[in-house]
């Protein structure tokens, strides 16, 4: 699980930068749209953290590392052209960005293959790793 204040800054980011469809950050949907329409999801697969100064108590630095990663879920049968090119605008809006007390480098690319075919959805996911410090 991420630092609350990395959850907050991805999720704040793309509340106010991406309209293209629906974002459901973390536990905030049960389950996908009924009606089959596109969505993005969030998830936070991998946060490690680690002490980098010692000796000034309470104002030590600790720094989170770690991946988030975007799921697009489009509308299966249609190609995949709108979901590239969603994956394409979403690294983006995160490719070595600075913000929030977040630092963000090279999103992944989304993988196609024969699991990207789930249900009613084709799903392309791209992760990008991410830095933050925290004193205490």
């Amino acid at each position: 699980m991420p630092l609350k204040l990395v959850a907050d800054a991805i999720e704040a980011r793309l509340a106010d930068t991406w309209d293209r469809c629906p974002v459901f950050g973390i536990n905030k949907q049960g389950d996908a749209p009924k009606d089959g329409s596109p969505f993005v999801q969030v998830s936070y697969p991998v946060a490690n953290g680690e002490q980098l100064t010692v000796g000034a108590p309470g104002e030590n630095v600790w720094r989170e590392t770690g991946t988030f990663r975007l799921v697009i879920n489009s509308r299966r049968g249609r190609g995949v052209i709108e979901g590239l090119t969603w994956a394409d605008e979403l690294a983006a809006l995160f490719r070595g960005k600075e913000f929030c007390g977040v630092q963000t480098f090279a999103p992944s690319s989304p993988v196609i293959d024969d699991r990207n075919e789930e249900g009613m959805y084709f799903v392309l996911s791209i992760s990008c790793p991410y830095q933050a410090d925290i004193f205490g």
